[in-house]
């Protein structure tokens, strides 16, 4: 199973975004408190659409309980990683495997990251911004591992008006 683990988020936006993206892609999402907004609020479910309902995601109160409650492969995307994202192989699919990120301002604390440095990673880009938008780098990570698990219980044609609604 995919994971993303969303550490203390703090804009409600890019949430909104990523449950969009777990509900679109299996993917399990995982909350940290505290969070820097209601889920409930009309924010999310504005950059969500109306997906957030199908988005299997879980909160907890604390990084010790996530991390009690949860076995696997964890992975961190900071930009202190010495490692591009594309240079681990996700492609087990019995692996239960997951991704965290950090919160918007100040991202994973080091007290996290320093026990597992050899799984930190950062995805490549020049100088010129601190970091990518927190929801365009889950997208990326996701989709980074489902190619490499050949889109496993994705659709590769459209479902809605059909694969041949080109043609027509």
């Amino acid at each position: 199973m995919i994971n993303v683990v969303l550490f203390e988020p703090e804009i409600p936006g890019n949430t909104g975004n990523i449950m969009r993206t777990c509900a679109g892609t299996n993917v399990k999402l995982h909350l940290i408190e505290p969070l820097g907004f209601k889920l409930d609020e009309a924010s999310i479910k504005r950059s969500g659409a109306n997906y957030i309902s199908e988005c299997d995601y879980q909160v907890y109160p604390n990084w010790d309980v996530f991390k009690k409650q949860n076995q696997g492969t964890f992975y961190y995307l900071t930009r202190y990683g010495h490692k591009p994202h594309t240079s681990f192989d996700y492609s087990n699919l019995n692996e239960n495997i997951y991704f965290v990120f950090g919160k918007e301002s100040t991202g994973i604390p080091k007290e996290i990251l320093k026990n597992d440095l050899d799984k930190c990673m950062r995805m490549p880009m020049n100088g010129k911004i601190r970091a990518l938008n927190l929801s365009n780098t889950v997208a990326i990570m996701v989709y980074e591992v489902l190619r490499q698990r050949n889109y496993e219980g994705l659709y590769l044609e459209e479902t809605f008006k059909g694969k041949d609604f080109l043609e027509k």
